[in-house]
């Protein structure tokens, strides 16, 4: 072990201005032909990664704006057809009660006709009655003379 702290020498010498040259190439070779490209690339990767994120969230925002025109066109779309079936409901109440006013007008015609029959068989009864009421008196007082 003696042996190898003698070979180690405290003082630089001249071969420090080589190793100096050599790392200073290095550093400028290593960043021309390795750290620039490979930046690069990183950096147009993340570029295209932040833009691929950003279409991807103008896209959502698209998505999301296109969802509340469907929606507030479906809401639109609802409230007509509530109000038209509520027109045609109105409609189709205002035609039955104009049909139920006309049965009930022709049904009241046809009582006063049918008591108009009636009242004209009555007095043809009441007629016939006092014609047979009068003959059999007629006859009764010609039984009761008689004797």
């Amino acid at each position: 072990m003696l042996a190898f702290a003698e070979s180690i020498q405290l003082v630089p010498d001249g071969t420090i201005v080589i190793h100096i040259a050599i790392i200073i190439t290095m550093v400028f070779v290593l960043n021309r032909f390795l750290f620039r490209p490979v930046g690069r690339i990183l950096g147009e990767r993340e570029t295209r990664t932040h833009g691929r994120t950003d279409a991807a969230r103008e896209t959502l925002q698209r998505v999301k704006e296109s969802l509340s025109r469907y929606e507030n066109s479906l809401k639109r779309a609802r409230t007509e057809g509530y109000s038209l079936l509520e027109q045609q409901q109105s409609e189709a109440q205002g035609i039955r009660q104009r049909q139920v006013a006309a049965v009930r007008e022709e049904v009241k015609e046809q009582i006063e006709k049918e008591k108009g029959e009636i009242q004209a068989q009555a007095e043809q009864a009441r007629a016939t009655l006092r014609g047979e009421a009068e003959r059999v008196a007629a006859g009764i007082r010609s039984q009761i003379l008689r004797r």
